[in-house]
């Protein structure tokens, strides 16, 4: 049975990343890219679809473990009886391979260690063939299956029960080297790592990385966690940036909402691209928007709202009948039927980001302008359009107050890029849209009675999304009408101290009700009572989140109060950008005026 969300740790590579458990075991790998099939599944079932255990033999007497520094190289202690061990794992990077490296190092005593092969490719539904092949200097075990191979160097494993294991032992002193590296199965085993030379790189290329932050103040730990995370989610080779690591870990404990988080959701790879710029990190920007450029390249009307790695727009979604879920939440889903849906806020969280580029200097390209006017042109021609909104209702369509909102962020970035930065556009026409968009939102998206902007037009229910408003700057944060509706917020959606996105109970959705807050909206909240006037309670909930990072910095989607558990796809890049951005307010609204680009909200609000 898998662990706790939060007992997970990630290393990776930037093309994928593992899950490790607190007990040792690695219960999540997709080779070679994070969208890949799995060959270690047990997060998802059980150590039966594929998991590779390293620890101690017998009793622990304690375990911890912490990330080397400004890295993914992930460091555990184990204190037994006998002594005391140290492994450090980690996914090399830039070696144009993909592989996970076990160092296993005696501190104290001699301590028996234990290891657990169960490698299940194709989302645990093929056994692979195995076979041993002696090596100079050691052994290799090699499992193949389909297009799918594996090769495992260390202390020679021997196959028992659907498994293979040994046992070693490790004394003070002593280093003991495990790997495990993928490659297609038609080629040749590719040579073993050279370990102290990959590890040294792995580590200054991390650090050098995390050197570019500008981080400070109070939760300075938490967001340079945060900013490794969503470094850690970009796919290096084609700037796509996943929402997580992950699929099908549930929102609500034995439900169906369990979905395939491991695309690139232009929404949050948008909103990724501009925390990392608040932070430094210009160079993030080139990549992210050659990759925009290639994946939307062709008709606007054709835009989805999440894509493959490389810009694959087939996304079908289909059951994982070989994985029963996570604590038997079912259904396990490869793909994501959402990638259809029509969500019109996207455009405005790409013309946001797009001009985010603009203003820290990020000329435009030869294609980044004309791609962005047709995308005004079709938004021109659709803004009056229902859609799904942002949560990617599975419900009737509706003209959702938060995407019209984004509509007029992307006709207000729009307009920014014609009178503030020289572009060449329809100006005057666009000004007229943004200001058409602003009537109909006051008119039909504010209830006077409730003294609220509402979910959507004709509704009396509120949304999380609505915090955004003032993101963007179509309100000030300070203004009556938002104050008005964080009031309906709290009173609606407010659960244990933490926000929900909306009333699952109230069937807007299309699905059975039920999940937890999402953490994404209560740091959305934070920033909001920064900037609003209440420093004080902004603190005090941004204290309250950042404690349920786990040990090791790390958030997923939602947080179960009642049970005090992580809930839903993990590492989650909303979340953590959420955080990022919930401190830069704090940080703002307390200490720096000097740096109003760290609370990423737009300027000029009216």
């Amino acid at each position: 049975m898998a662990l706790k969300i939060e007992d997970y740790a990630l290393i990776g590579d930037c093309h994928t990343g593992a899950l490790v458990g607190r007990d040792g075991s690695i219960d999540w790998l997709c080779f070679p890219r994070f969208d890949s099939d799995s060959l270690f599944g047990a997060l998802l079932g059980g150590e039966q679809h594929g998991r590779w255990l390293v620890a101690p033999v017998g009793e622990v007497i304690e375990t911890s473990r912490r990330y080397d520094g400004d890295t993914f190289i992930l460091v555990t202690r184990w204190v037994t009886r006998e002594g005391e061990v140290e492994v450090t794992e980690f996914m090399p990077h830039g070696n144009r391979r993909a592989d996970i490296v076990r160092r296993v190092r005696g501190i104290r005593g001699t301590v028996a260690m234990q290891q657990d092969l169960r490698v299940r490719l194709g989302y645990a539904d093929a056994m692979p063939w195995v076979r041993q092949k002696p090596e100079e200097g050691g052994n290799a075990l090699i499992a193949v299956a389909g297009p799918d191979a594996v090769v495992v160097r260390g202390p020679h494993l021997a196959k028992y029960d659907h498994a293979h294991r040994c046992e070693f032992e490790v004394s003070e002193g002593d280093t003991v080297d495990i790997s495990l590296m993928w490659f297609p199965s038609h080629r040749e085993v590719p040579p073993p790592l050279d370990v102290d030379e990959s590890l040294e790189h792995t580590r200054a290329w991390w650090n050098d990385w995390a050197g570019s932050a500008e981080v400070h103040g109070r939760y300075a730990d938490a967001v340079m966690r945060s900013l490794l995370v969503l470094k850690a989610l970009t796919h290096e080779d084609t700037g796509g940036i996943v929402a997580a690591a992950t699929t099908s870990l549930p929102e609500h404990w034995g439900g169906v909402r369990n979905w395939d988080y491991r695309f690139v959701w232009l929404r949050d790879a948008s909103q990724t691209l501009e925390v990392l710029v608040s932070r430094g990190f210009r160079d993030e920007v080139l990549p992210w928007r050659g990759w925009l450029l290639r994946a939307i390249a062709g008709d606007p009307a054709d835009i989805q709202i999440m894509y493959g790695l490389s810009g694959e727009r087939v996304l079908t979604e289909h059951v994982i009948d070989s994985l029963p879920g996570y604590e038997g939440a079912s259904p396990v889903r490869r793909g994501n039927g959402a990638y259809g849906q029509y969500q019109g806020d996207v455009f405005g969280e790409l013309m946001i980001a797009l001009q985010k580029a603009r203003e820290i200097g990020i000329e435009e390209g030869r294609f980044s302008w004309p791609l962005q006017r047709a995308i005004m042109s079709f938004v021109e021609e659709n803004w009056q359009r229902p859609d799904n909104g942002i949560w990617e209702i599975r419900g009737p369509l509706r003209h959702f107050t938060h995407s019209r909102v984004m509509l007029w962020a992307a006709f207000d970035s729009a307009i920014k890029g014609v009178r503030e930065h020289g572009l060449d556009g329809p100006v005057e026409r666009w000004e007229r849209c943004r200001e058409e968009i602003r009537h109909e939102i006051e008119e039909k998206g504010f209830d006077e009675e409730l003294g609220s902007y509402t979910q959507h037009y004709g509704s009396k229910e509120v949304d999380a999304s609505l915090l955004q408003l003032a993101q963007v700057g179509y309100v000030d944060y300070d203004d009556e009408r938002m104050l008005g509706t964080v009031a309906q917020i709290e009173k609606q959606l407010m659960r244990d101290g933490l926000l929900l996105r909306y009333r699952t109970e109230e069937g807007v959705d299309g699905l059975p009700p039920g999940e937890h807050p999402f953490l994404v909206c209560s740091f959305w909240l934070v920033e909001q009572y920064a900037l609003g006037g209440r420093l004080d309670e902004a603190r005090q909930l941004m204290d309250r989140l950042v404690s349920y990072c786990n040990d090791v910095g790390l958030l997923s989607e939602e947080y179960d109060v009642e049970l005090g558990r992580q809930v839903g796809n993990t590492p989650q890049a909303l979340s953590h950008l959420g955080l990022v951005r919930a401190a830069g307010a704090i940080e703002y609204a307390g200490a720096r005026p000097d740096r109003p680009e760290l609370a990423t909200v737009s300027q000029g609000a009216p």
